[in-house]
């Protein structure tokens, strides 16, 4: 299915140039008009660089129509080349028209698959979401919030229906709407936009390089991932769950609650989706980074555990949804990735 989002992308991104180049019909007709044979033609100078093809003759006259002399072919092959280098740069800053255009072909190839795991609210706002990513850190940093997603809708299915009937599922089969999406990804989009910034001007932003606020990115992201792992793993298989501020038995699913089950499953989230990033796609330039993203994560999650077990649910405090912690929680992991990764590791 990826390899045929593709093929349709490349195919339609292929005819621009052709309109690009092609001449308005008026300009045919004119020449069409004024030098009806070939032989004249033929000795005009103005078309010595065009290769000519006639077709159907009528009477004494023909229809003629010109290919692109080799200068435009050249000059085709070079926009492509051109357009292709702008989307698939490694530095992101891609303009805003090809990302989305990109993200609308991709998305809606992949619908089917994707309207299982969003709303149809939770579509849109992840394809702008998506738009956004490609915009500020190209296809690398995209990837890695694209792993993110299916990472997170696979391990919420785990033991998906003995959570439906205790109660403590995530709502709507698992599908994620606008208020997950942002709440997940709110504090990602605000750390590629400061490395797009830094990459675009050569100049740090409050004070820090892009390298930084790209191992936030991916901090931030690999933080959301360990707790989701955390939490679903832990409501599935978790043998005994405490409540993290006085160490007391509780059911599975209380706000606040861990287990060692969970804890063991968030270092395993936070590293699979850090190591990625520096394996893979190479975002994170060094092992170290890995470190860093991956212990900001952990230590996120269990600060996320304490502010669901102090504040959420609690009277006066209704603003303090889950999605709001959320947010909270990518947030701390980013900001533990820039300290470390700016005073020790000095990106």
């Amino acid at each position: 299915m990826v390899k045929h989002a593709l093929s349709v992308v490349i195919m339609v991104l292929g005819l621009i140039p052709t309109f690009a180049f092609s001449p308005p019909q008026s300009s045919i007709s004119s020449s069409q008009s004024t030098k009806p044979h070939s032989s004249a033609l033929m000795s005009d100078n103005r078309f010595f660089s065009t290769t000519q093809i006639n077709l159907v003759p009528i009477g004494h006259e023909q229809i003629s129509t010109f290919l692109p002399s080799p200068m435009i072919s050249a000059d085709i092959k070079l926009a492509w080349s051109n357009a292709m280098s702008d989307i698939f740069q490694i530095s992101g800053n891609v303009p805003f028209l090809p990302s989305l255009f990109l993200n609308a072909i991709l998305f809606f190839s992949l619908r089917s698959k994707l309207m299982t795991m969003l709303t149809p609210e939770g579509f849109a706002h992840s394809l702008a979401l998506g738009t956004m990513l490609w915009m500020t850190l190209g296809w690398r940093g995209w990837t890695v919030c694209v792993l993110y997603l299916f990472l997170g809708q696979l391990v919420t299915k785990v033991g998906f229906a003995e959570k439906e009937s205790m109660g403590i599922a995530e709502k709507r089969g698992g599908r994620r709407g606008p208020e997950n999406v942002w709440g997940s990804a709110l504090t990602g989009v605000m750390c590629a936009s400061a490395a797009a910034f830094c990459g675009r001007t050569g100049d740090p932003f409050l004070g820090l390089s892009s390298d930084v606020w790209i191992l936030a990115y991916v901090a931030s992201l690999a933080t959301k991932i360990a707790d989701t792992f955390a939490s679903e793993i832990g409501k599935a298989y978790g043998k005994t769950t405490f409540l993290i501020t006085t160490l007391k038995q509780v059911p599975p699913g209380t706000e606040g609650a861990v287990s060692l089950e969970g804890t063991f499953a968030s270092v395993i989230g936070g590293f699979i989706l850090s190591i990625y990033a520096y394996l893979i796609v190479g975002l994170i330039p060094t092992f170290q980074g890995v470190a860093v993203a991956s212990f900001s994560a952990f230590v996120a999650t269990m600060v996320e555990s304490l502010i669901g077990a102090t504040m959420q649910e609690k009277e006066g405090l209704d603003w303090m949804t889950n999605e709001v912690v959320n947010f909270f929680n990518t947030l701390i992991g980013a900001t533990i990735a820039l300290l470390v990764g700016s005073l020790i590791l000095r990106y």
